[in-house]
């Protein structure tokens, strides 16, 4: 039976729901589906057989295909089929295995996997036509494309490796500030009583640090070996990152062109009729980007699938000038949106998920 949604329903598109789309050939693939693919409130995009190294990064515009860009900005073809390592620096467009043929009341968002933007693989998803990234129009019917640019690891990346996923979601799902107080105080969203609920959950970094040793998380480092996005556990810490423990002002200066991984100060929860994604706090507070991969599925830290609560990881980048990070400053905000329904499988709940009940985690291609 196709999917039917009444007009006045508001919501992020669950597994079963997803599936459907599938099954109506709204979500179309080059390949069969893989079983794992499909997340509790999203689906995993994959590589395909080729990507193009381009001079820039774009965007279409209205009237214009990604195809017709790459035509115009392309330096050369990388098959992808045997795997193929993507340089730091550089920019490359690689279609995708799946295209879409939505419904006219159906619009989808993209984002990083967590591991991607955990690798601080920049990455984005391009649609035809379009003016923004990761953002895909109700009723689009045409091809995705990732733009994929690491900037700290060099990455080998082949044919049906995914990093980046997609939601789907009718009309405006966002909680209100009202209805976010509610949920907060039936569910506790945060650990903290004095949690700043309004337009999203306020999340600030902890750099008091973890443990007896007051680890606060870890420094990139640079000049290190490829890292091959599908393997598991294949990387020793050392080899690729710097820990780093609690200054005695609980402070960190941020250098320009270094990668951090971080943890909330809060522990955080999502309930499993709702979805959340890691926004941008004030682009006005502070010359640096936290959080590439901002999705966060049902059940993530949700007791009831495993967690107790979850800090957020953030992935940390300052900009042009070194920036001074203070314990418990406000780094970004976790908005709540409404599912359609309860998924089949919650984050964390028997599926694979990789950060229920995180503390401070590297990606899932470093042995701990």
């Amino acid at each position: 039976m196709p999917l039917a949604l009444a007009v006045d329903q508001r919501g992020i598109l669950p597994d079963e729901m997803i599936g459907a789309l599938i099954r109506d050939a709204a979500i179309i693939a080059e390949y069969e589906f893989v079983q794992d693919q499909i997340q509790p409130a999203s689906l995993d995009l994959r590589l395909g057989e080729v990507a193009y190294r381009v001079r820039a990064s774009f965007l279409p515009g209205p009237n214009t295909t990604v195809a017709e860009r790459i035509d115009e900005l392309k330096l050369h073809e990388i098959a992808l089929t045997d795997g193929a390592v993507l340089e730091t620096g550089c920019v490359y467009i690689v279609p995708l295995i799946e295209s879409l043929a939505l419904p006219d009341n159906i619009a989808a968002s993209a984002n990083p996997k967590s591991s991607t933007g955990r690798l601080d693989v920049f990455t984005r998803v391009i649609a035809d036509e379009t003016r923004g990234f990761d953002r895909i129009s109700a009723g689009y019917h045409g091809p995705l494309y990732a733009e994929i640019s690491p900037k700290t690891f060099p990455v080998l990346v082949r044919e049906g490796s995914r990093l980046s996923q997609i939601r789907f979601r009718q009309g405006n799902a966002q909680l209100t500030a009202e209805a976010l107080r509610a949920l907060h105080i039936a569910e506790r969203l945060v650990d903290d009583d004095h949690a700043d609920v309004g337009q999203g959950v306020a999340v600030s970094v902890d750099l008091g640090g973890l443990g007896p040793d007051g680890f606060v998380g870890y420094r990139a480092k640079r000049h290190t070996g490829v890292v091959d996005v599908d393997r598991r556990a294949g990387y020793e810490v050392g080899e690729f990152w710097e820990p780093m423990r609690a200054r005695k002002d609980e402070s960190l200066v941020l250098d320009p062109g270094e990668f951090y991984i971080l943890a909330s100060k809060e522990a955080v929860q999502v309930p499993p009729d709702f979805a959340a994604e890691m926004v941008p706090f004030d682009p006005l507070v502070g010359e640096f980007r936290v959080h590439y991969a901002g999705f966060f599925d049902p059940g993530f830290g949700y007791a009831g699938a495993g967690g107790r609560g979850s800090r957020a990881v953030l992935e940390v980048r300052s900009r042009e000038v070194p920036f001074i990070l203070e314990h418990g400053q406000t780094v970004g905000r976790l908005v709540y949106e409404h599912m359609l329904q309860r998924p089949k499988a919650l984050y964390g709940q028997g599926i694979g998920s990789n950060y229920q009940a995180q503390g401070l985690k590297l990606s899932k291609h470093f042995r701990t």
